[in-house]
């Protein structure tokens, strides 16, 4: 995939979001500074309903989502977007049309900004070559999940300070984990030390080449860690038994309060949702006051996808400033 596809929209003239693969921190910072301001608007019930007043965005969702698709609406609306959500089992989709016929449709319907999800990873960089549009990944099969990762740096940016110097613990199914993918990406580049954890079923081969180690122990790979970033067990994704039951599961791999102890003191609690509790994670945790930040991540995210609306929207016919 060529580089100009995985960046942000800037003054090189970039158009789409498909990936954080190889993003440097100084295109990253900025949008996270961005979003930043959007945190304040939305507090302040603030919004800048003329920014994309007259674009029209678009949410294809071949997967079921209701974090994502619901932040993206609304962080369109609070811009001023025309927000179209295409309902795929209803869509033409379901009869047979090609992705490449969606896209020449969606040509047709003059488009600006087109948020894809679906279940093959690169749908939504073959869709950014044949379409007009700014396309956002908001989720390719298991490659990567970029406006999730960001939304995380963010929340870990704003109780931490930085990110550089953190060590960060990714848990559980790995494998299947497209926002795992994303994080690693984007936390290496900013300087963290990413710890992946869970059973060897669940880790991909050579993932140590993107800069992160590896435990299958968790109390071990737990220990003096800043941030615990838990993900649901994909069953959906899983071709075969690679896990023993929910209750052997969350016996070796759970974070419950014992674990969470093993951690460094005021160590922070994040998932991506929805979450399985008493499978990857026990309620406790998920709820602690004040090292849960899971509810965070979820307002942290209609802000992170405003900023990515707003960049790639003036980059198509805006001067950057």
């Amino acid at each position: 995939m060529p580089d100009s596809q995985r960046m942000f929209a800037n003054a090189d003239g970039s158009r789409h979001l498909l990936g954080l693969q190889g993003m440097h921190p100084t295109r990253i910072e900025p949008f996270l500074d961005l979003a930043e301001s959007y945190v304040l608007l939305n507090r302040q019930r603030k919004t800048q309903r003329d920014l994309l007043r007259g674009r029209t965005l678009i949410n294809l969702f071949f997967e079921d989502s209701t974090r994502t698709r619901t932040s993206f609406e609304l962080a369109g609306k609070r811009l001023g977007a025309d927000v179209i959500n295409m309902t795929v089992s209803t869509s033409s989709v379901n009869k047979g049309e090609t992705l490449l016929d969606t896209a020449a449709t969606l040509n047709a319907m003059r488009t600006d900004l087109l948020v894809v999800r679906h279940a093959q990873s690169g749908a939504p960089a073959l869709l950014a070559q044949k379409v007009e549009a700014s396309v956002i990944n908001a989720g390719d099969g298991t490659h990567e999940h970029p406006t999730q990762a960001l939304l995380d740096a963010l929340t870990i940016r704003r109780r931490c300070g930085s990110l550089a110097g953190l060590v960060v613990a990714i848990c559980g199914d790995v494998a299947h984990s497209r926002v795992a993918r994303s994080n690693i990406h984007l936390l290496t580049a900013m300087g963290s030390r990413v710890r992946v954890i869970g059973p060897p079923t669940l880790i991909p081969a050579e993932i140590e080449r993107l800069g992160v180690e590896v435990f299958h122990d968790m109390d071990q790979g737990l220990d003096g860690v800043d941030v615990i970033m838990m993900l649901r067990l994909q069953r959906e994704r899983m071709t075969g038994g690679l896990v023993p039951s929910a209750r052997e599961y969350f016996r070796f791999f759970g974070l419950d309060a014992a674990r969470l102890a093993r951690a460094k003191p005021g160590a922070l609690v994040m998932h991506p949702g929805p979450m399985n509790r008493g499978v990857e994670i026990d309620s406790q945790v998920a709820d602690h006051p004040e090292q849960s930040v899971i509810q965070e991540q979820v307002e942290m995210g209609v802000a992170v996808r405003m900023a990515v609306l707003d960049r790639l929207s003036r980059g198509q016919d805006r001067t950057d400033r």
